[in-house]
C-alpha cells in the first residue's frame, strides 16, 4: 500500500470499523463517525455480517460443506468467514473476491498465514475470471458442495445481477448452498434513499431492490425456513435483536439450495 491509501477514507475500512476491526485509519475513523451521526451503518453492517455467520455455521454444522466462495467480501476483518469457519473445522477452504486493490493489500497480508484461505482481486460480475482465477481453483472443488456468499455486495452489481447470480448458481454441485443479503426501501424508504444519496456522494453506486426483484434472483433454488426475510430475523433465534429498528429493516436476506 501506498502512503496515499492512508490519507483518503475507503469504503472497506469504514466497513472494518464499524465491525470492530482495526483495519482502518485515521481518516476513516473520522469519516466513518461523521455517517454514523447520520445513519445507523454501523448497526446495518453488523445486522449482515451477523447473517453470514449463521449462514457459515449452518452450512459447516447442518450441511458438511466445507468451500466457501464470498463475493464482494470487503476487508476479512471481525467475524469473518474463514474464522467462523475454521473454527468449526480448521480443514475448511475460504476464497474471498473484492474488485478494490487496497482491500485485496489488507486481506494478503491477514491470510498470509491461512493456507486454507485466500483472496482474489476481481470484479464479482466477472464470474469466468472469479471462477478460473489460479486461487479459487487451489482452493474450491466445484463438483463438491459449496457456498457462494453474496452479502452486502448485491446493491452495488448494477448491470444484470439475476444473471451474475445464475451465473455462480450453474457453477455449483447438487447440495451446494446460495447465500444473498439484498439492501431495499420496502420497510424503510426515507432512511435507505438517504443511503443511496451518501454512496453516490462517496462515488459508490447503490440500488435497492424490492423483495419482488429478489425472489426473481432466487429462481430455481429450494429456499431454506423461513425463506426470503429480513435478514435480522433470518434463523436469529437466541440473538439479542438490534439496536436500531431502522438498520434491522433495510435489508433481506435468504439461504438457498442448488
Amino acid at each position: 500500500m501506498t502512503n496515499g491509501d492512508s490519507e483518503r477514507p475507503n469504503v472497506a475500512r469504514l466497513f472494518d470499523y464499524y465491525l470492530g476491526g482495526a483495519h482502518n485509519f485515521a481518516v476513516d475513523r473520522v469519516l466513518a463517525e461523521e455517517i454514523i451521526k447520520r445513519f445507523p451503518v454501523a448497526e446495518m453492517a453488523r445486522t449482515i455480517r451477523s447473517f453470514s455467520r449463521r449462514v457459515v455455521r449452518l452450512c459447516v454444522e447442518e450441511y458438511g460443506i466445507r468451500q466457501f466462495l464470498d463475493l464482494g467480501s470487503g476487508i476479512p476483518t471481525a467475524g469473518n468467514v474463514h474464522e467462523v469457519a475454521q473454527s468449526l473445522d480448521p480443514s475448511c477452504h475460504v476464497v474471498y473476491v473484492d474488485s478494490d486493490p487496497v482491500t485485496v493489500a489488507h486481506a494478503r497480508t491477514m491470510l498470509r498465514d491461512n493456507l486454507n484461505a485466500a483472496i482474489v482481486q476481481s470484479d464479482i460480475g466477472d464470474v469466468g475470471a472469479v471462477l478460473r482465477h489460479p486461487e479459487t481453483r487451489r482452493l474450491i472443488d466445484f463438483t463438491q458442495p459449496a457456498a457462494v456468499l453474496m452479502v452486502g455486495v448485491l446493491p452495488y452489481v448494477t448491470d444484470e445481477p439475476g444473471g451474475v447470480i445464475a451465473r455462480y448458481r450453474a457453477a455449483l454441485s447438487e447440495g451446494s448452498v446460495l447465500a444473498l443479503t439484498h439492501l431495499t426501501k420496502d420497510v424503510e424508504p426515507e432512511l435507505v434513499g438517504r443511503l443511496v444519496d451518501l454512496g453516490g456522494d462517496m462515488g459508490s453506486k447503490l440500488v435497492p431492490r424490492s423483495k419482488q426483484d429478489v425472489e426473481e434472483f432466487l429462481c430455481g433454488l429450494t429456499l431454506l425456513e423461513p425463506g426470503l426475510v429480513l435478514a435480522a430475523h433470518w434463523r436469529a433465534d437466541g440473538e439479542l435483536p438490534g439496536t436500531s429498528a431502522a438498520a434491522d429493516a433495510s435489508t433481506y436476506g435468504a439461504v438457498g439450495m442448488v
